[in-house]
């Protein structure tokens, strides 16, 4: 895989991913305070809604990251379209839905599978074709380090509520209890598909004669 190695990729997206997942469940955690004050026992239905908020939220920024990568190193329109909807929606629908709703099985909850864009495309395609379009615009802004670590880190958090929330909302009421567990699993939910959405993805269908420029290894030179 020229260019790309994904052990690397992930041994880098590792710390911001633990971080990212550590503070989501602080998020989830202040949340789950103010529903339990104001005697809101069914936690699944605030946590359906927010994951209608941060689900197309996180399409839209892989959208944007994906596309850009890919425009970065190919300029190849259609292509680029292709490449950034199946990295956002995908990819990181894997990230949002697949891994969390196995996670629950795992755990021995019953689990409802619940794919959004199916489901509600009107919520789903605005955001993934802003993001596209976005991501045509980017690739200059890539090169700049602060934007780079910034960007991925709302990425990241943007995931790991995403996936927390799907987790709870479709099936795991009784999280705190397994908070140990659930850090486990949203953090191989996010660092996985997200490292493999945003970078690995879109340069391994970059052309092979082309020179991959990669931003991670341009800030670690500095």
């Amino acid at each position: 895989m020229k260019g790309v190695n994904l052990i690397r990729e992930l041994k880098h997206h590792l710390p911001f991913s633990i971080l990212s997942v550590c503070f989501a469940l602080m998020t989830m955690g202040v949340l789950n305070f103010i529903t339990s004050a104001i005697k809101i026992e069914d936690t699944s239905g605030p946590s359906i809604f927010l994951f209608h908020i941060f689900h197309p939220i996180h399409l839209l920024f892989s959208a944007i990251a994906t596309t850009a990568m890919f425009w970065q190193n190919e300029k190849n329109f259609f292509k680029a379209i292709l490449i950034g909807f199946a990295g956002s929606v995908v990819v990181c629908g894997a990230s949002d839905i697949i891994i969390p709703y196995i996670s629950g099985l795992l755990l021995g909850v019953q689990m409802h599978f619940h794919i959004c864009i199916v489901e509600h495309p009107s919520i789903i395609l605005p955001f993934v074709i802003l993001g596209i379009i976005a991501g045509f615009f980017a690739p200059g802004t890539l090169e700049k380090h602060e934007g780079v670590i910034f960007s991925h880190s709302l990425h990241v958090f943007t995931s790991s509520m995403a996936s927390i929330l799907y987790l709870i909302g479709y099936g795991l009421n009784d999280w705190i209890g397994r908070i140990g567990v659930v850090l486990v699993y949203t953090v191989i939910a996010v660092i996985i598909p997200c490292c493999t959405s945003d970078i690995v993805f879109p340069l391994v269908l970059v052309d092979k004669e082309r020179k991959i420029q990669h931003p991670v290894d341009s800030f670690s030179k500095h």
